[in-house]
């Protein structure tokens, strides 16, 4: 972890120390003591339910692509890549090129095409997660007094994340976009990248064409859409039942819906990429409007502890306990970059070279 992160994971931990001053620590630790274990246990094994369907999820693409893998080999490959999510300050985009490395490290198959079912998993994921937001935005709209400003923003977030999305899917389907899409950034290549050029230009060809290929072969097979995407919807669903028993581990009383639309708006807080997983941002947003929502701060602060150390920490230490497994070459890739872009670069360039 190198030192950026570690600045704003400070930084992070700081809001929420400060947070839970104003709101008062000893009615945090008074609220804890009450907490039901029998429910918080509940939660945790929810948690590790959502873990088997992410990683169910992710073999079904990999299979489709001809990648056999097993749940054995990509649960523990799941969990380094949340927890470099969780750790990089890059809008949980991090951790996804790491696990696709990692993939293509254990299994033989070229990084282009794990890259590839790697994406397409973050995709599923994304496309319910932009229907829930457009609905909670809405909701939102209407039945809270929200400022226009943060509004905006969220509205603004799920329309480039959409964005995203149709740009990928579009050079994917479209051979004579992806082809400008690559002209693009060879075009960067050649102004930066003076000296031996030509073979690097080859390898950005090679990975352009293998990710469109093992793409367009995930996006056309009718199985992604019948079973992955019921899935993912079934996924984010557990994820609002998690946080739903952490509240009655507190007594507290509260409407799944409002539940769900604290959830989502958190989550768009979680994609701002400065800071690691949203951390500071995400606990404060959840017990401003669970308080809003009518809960005491205590109880809502309490309550986001016990949320965030199941949904957050848990899976972040799970990772890094299971990261040196796979080798220093990932580890030093891994704390030696900051961003998605840097990471992807890094570990591509040493696939590209044990190929």
């Amino acid at each position: 972890m190198d030192r950026k992160t570690l600045f704003f994971l400070g930084i992070s931990i700081l809001i929420l120390a400060v947070m839970l001053y104003f709101i008062g620590i000893d009615e945090v630790v008074e609220a804890l003591k009450l907490a039901n274990i029998n429910y918080i246990i509940i939660a945790i094994l929810i948690q590790f339910a959502i873990f088997f369907l992410y990683t169910l999820r992710w073999k079904v693409l990999n299979d489709l692509a001809d990648i056999k893998t097993s749940i054995g080999k990509t649960l523990p490959i799941l969990l380094v890549g949340l927890a470099i999510n969780n750790l990089t300050p890059s809008g949980r985009g991090g951790g996804e090129p790491v696990r696709a490395y990692i993939l293509s490290k254990e299994s033989g198959y070229p990084f282009e095409e794990t890259f590839a079912t790697v994406v397409a998993d973050r995709a599923l994921d994304t496309f319910p997660f932009v229907v829930l937001a457009a609905i909670t935005i809405a909701a939102m709209a209407i039945y809270f007094n929200v400022d226009t400003w943060l509004l905006i923003v969220m509205v603004l977030a799920v329309i480039a994340i959409v964005a995203v999305l149709i740009v990928l899917i579009y050079m994917c389907i479209n051979p004579g976009f992806g082809k400008r899409v690559e002209g693009w950034i060879l075009s960067l290549v050649r102004r930066f990248y003076k000296k031996n050029s030509d073979d690097l230009e080859m390898k950005i060809h090679d990975a352009v064409f293998g990710f469109q290929e093992t793409m367009r072969l995930l996006i056309s097979n009718k199985k992604v859409l019948s079973y992955t995407i019921p899935l993912s919807f079934f996924v984010w669903i557990m994820e609002i039942l998690r946080v739903y028993f952490v509240f009655l581990a507190f007594g507290a009383q509260v409407n799944l819906i409002v539940i769900g639309e604290v959830f989502i708006v958190a989550c768009l807080v979680g994609m701002i990429p400065l800071l690691p997983g949203g951390l500071g941002a995400v606990d404060g947003m959840m017990i401003l409007f669970y308080s809003a929502a009518g809960i005491t701060p205590s109880v809502s602060a309490a309550a986001t502890v016990i949320e965030r150390l199941i949904s957050f920490w848990m899976p972040t230490i799970m990772g890094l306990v299971i990261l040196p497994h796979y080798g220093s070459s990932v580890l030093d890739k891994v704390t030696g970059s900051s961003s998605p872009d840097e990471i992807k670069e890094s570990l591509e360039d040493d696939s590209k070279d044990d190929g």
